[in-house]
């Protein structure tokens, strides 16, 4: 059937089809001779010739003009040189490896963002994930303790049926930014990329964990990794959810703090660049800014190869141009 699928055939030499405006030139022709081949005579009466049957083979004369118009389209079809192509695409990629290290603390359910920051972070490192389908990607939370949600991988439903799961209150409360940072490091240590990257998220002031955010650093940079880092909340205060002493849920308005000289100094001090985002829009800005700094190189070689489909097309022509030939002068030799 690949002769006749012709959403996958190409023409070399389309212009022949023109031609085809010939087709019906040449049956409007054929009707005006048919025409002007009948005789005409005048009689008294008909009741002479009633009963008299018309020749069978006069009736099916028409068909050498079907052949004959059938060949031409063939032929035309032929002279475009119908193709078929086979496409090999060979994608060489240099992708990176990648772990975004989230913060998910308490905090983060603060209401400045919408629904809240954790929620609104999970949402842009999903769009973040689909723009990236080459490169490694692995995913840490942290609070008062680290954790590895999803080791580096490419399986982008992995990744995103992890980063749905999370959420605050996973791991002991606090904010642990060293332990954070040194899971991610750990998570991209033996990496064999050319260019390995944190992307690290937090709303608050290192306050708890076992390795202090300067050692994480130096840890970063002995393996060269660059870091970006992301503080999130908005100028000033925001709702935070409280609990009181009987386990009633409420939110009340805290002061946002971000250790923004220590997020300034690991993105610095890394090669990376630290980022400040108030609300939904301004960190939807920052990863998309992260992803145009962060590029990875890929090379596509193309290989396409022909096959040629002209011979059947001229084989039908001739076909029915013979079969035209030879009714003419056999079958209907007799006729007009």
């Amino acid at each position: 059937m690949k002769y006749f699928d012709f959403k996958h055939i190409t023409f070399a030499h389309p212009q022949y089809f023109f031609l085809l405006l010939l087709v019906p030139i040449g049956i409007f022709w054929i009707y005006q001779f048919k025409k002007k081949q009948q005789a005409t005579f005048t009689v008294s009466t008909l009741q002479g010739l009633t009963g008299l049957a018309e020749s069978s083979l006069i009736k099916w004369k028409g068909i050498l003009h079907v052949l004959r118009i059938l060949s031409f389209i063939c032929i035309v079809i032929a002279l475009a040189r119908p193709q078929t192509s086979n496409v090999n695409e060979t994608i060489n990629s240099e992708g990176l490896d990648i772990v975004m290290a989230m913060d998910i603390s308490g905090s983060m359910l603060a209401e400045d963002f919408h629904p809240n920051r954790i929620e609104a972070a999970k949402k842009v490192a999903t769009e973040f994930i689909e723009n990236r389908p080459t490169d490694r990607i692995g995913l840490v939370i942290f609070s008062g303790e680290s954790f590895t949600q999803c080791p580096l991988t490419t399986d982008q439903n992995i990744l995103h049926e992890q980063l749905k799961n999370i959420r605050s209150g996973l791991l002991e409360d606090g904010t642990a930014i060293g332990m954070g940072l040194a899971t991610s490091v750990e998570r991209l240590r033996n990496s064999k990329a050319k260019s390995k990257i944190i992307i690290l998220l937090t709303d608050g002031v290192n306050n708890t964990g076992l390795i202090d955010p300067i050692t994480a650093l130096e840890i970063a940079k002995a393996y060269k990794i660059r870091v970006y880092t992301i503080g999130v909340g908005t100028q000033g205060s925001a709702p935070y959810p409280v609990k009181d002493q009987f386990g009633n849920m409420s939110m009340q308005q805290m002061p946002v703090q971000i250790d923004e000289a220590l997020m300034q100094r690991i993105a610095h001090e890394t090669g990376g660049k630290y980022f400040r985002a108030t609300e939904n829009k301004s960190l939807g800005r920052v990863y998309k800014d992260i992803d145009k700094m962060e590029k990875t190189k890929i090379e596509i070689n193309s290989f396409k190869r022909y096959a040629e489909l002209f011979f059947l097309y001229a084989a039908l022509g001739l076909l029915f141009l013979f079969l035209e030939i030879a009714l003419r002068y056999t079958v209907f030799r007799q006729l007009p």
